[in-house]
C-alpha cells in the first residue's frame, strides 16, 4: 500500500468482482506466514471481501506487483545469535476510516529473525494513543507466555524475563502500576493481564524511540526507507544476497 493511503467501505470507484478479488487476497494471506513485511497491508485489504470495490483491487494489485519485485526474499536466520526471545508491540490509534478501530501489531524474534508476527484491527474503540497501545501491548504479552512455553518444550526455556519494546511511556507506566485510576477504569478487564504478567518476572516491557519501533511495520503504511530497514531489523532479506548459509 501507498504511503498514507487509507481503504474505506465507500470509496465511490464501483464494486469489482468479489470471487476474483477473494481469490487474490486468500493467496496473500497464504504469503502473510513467511512475509511479515507485507501482513499489514493484506489485512487491510481483507476487510473488503464481502462488497470489494475497484480501489480496493487497486490496492490488491500493488501488494502483488511488491511481492514480484521481492521474489528472493525470505526471513534470514543465522546460527550465530543467542536464542534470546524479545518483542515489538505498537497500535495505529483510530486507523481504520469506517469505524475509527485501532490496529495491534507486535513481532517476536529469537536470534536473527522474527518467529511470530500478528496485525490485527482491535474488538475495542480505544479513546486515546496510550489506551491504544495499551491494548496491542495486552495481546503482546499474551503471545510472549505462549511462545516461552513452546521454546520451553523445546529445550530452549527462557530464564530471563521477556523484554517487549514499546515506543509509548504511558502505556508502558499503566502496565507496571497495578492501580485502577480514572485513565483505566473504563478499560476491559481482560487487557490488564499484563500487569500480572509484568509483576510475576514473566515479561518486562521496555521503552524504544519511534525509529527503533520494528512493529510500525504492522500497524501502517510506511515510506520506502524506513520499511527496507524495518525489514532488515527483523531478518527479511533477499537470501541469494546473502552467500553461504554460515554467514
Amino acid at each position: 500500500m501507498n504511503v498514507n493511503e487509507k481503504l474505506k467501505l465507500e470509496d465511490g470507484t464501483g464494486l469489482t468482482n468479489a470471487r476474483y478479488y477473494r481469490s487474490l487476497v486468500g493467496g496473500l494471506i497464504y504469503l502473510t506466514h513467511t512475509r511479515p513485511d507485507i501482513t499489514f497491508s493484506v489485512g487491510v485489504v481483507s476487510r473488503f471481501m464481502q462488497s470489494p470495490s475497484k480501489h480496493h483491487l487497486g490496492a490488491v494489485k500493488r501488494i502483488l506487483r511488491y511481492i514480484a519485485g521481492t521474489t528472493n526474499y525470505g526471513i534470514w536466520y543465522s546460527h550465530n545469535f543467542k536464542y534470546k526471545l524479545f518483542g515489538f508491540t505498537d497500535s495505529d490509534w483510530a486507523g481504520d476510516l469506517d469505524d475509527r478501530k485501532s490496529t495491534s501489531g507486535n513481532i517476536f524474534s529469537l536470534g536473527s529473525g522474527a518467529i511470530s508476527w500478528s496485525s490485527k484491527k482491535q474488538a475495542t474503540t480505544a479513546l486515546s494513543t496510550s489506551e491504544a497501545e495499551y491494548v496491542a501491548a495486552t495481546s503482546a504479552a499474551c503471545q510472549a507466555i505462549w511462545l516461552r512455553r513452546l521454546l520451553e518444550d523445546l529445550h530452549q526455556k527462557q530464564i530471563d524475563a521477556t523484554e517487549i519494546f514499546c515506543d509509548n511511556k504511558s502505556t508502558i507506566a499503566l502496565a507496571k502500576n497495578p492501580t485502577f485510576h480514572g485513565r483505566t477504569k473504563h478499560i476491559e478487564i481482560r487487557y490488564h493481564f499484563i500487569r500480572d504478567l509484568v509483576a510475576d518476572g514473566a515479561i518486562t516491557m521496555k521503552y524504544c524511540g519511534t525509529d527503533e519501533q520494528v512493529a510500525d511495520i504492522l500497524t501502517k503504511s510506511l515510506p520506502v526507507k524506513k520499511h527496507i530497514y524495518f525489514m532488515s531489523q527483523i531478518g527479511v532479506c533477499n537470501y541469494e544476497s546473502r552467500g553461504s548459509v554460515e554467514n
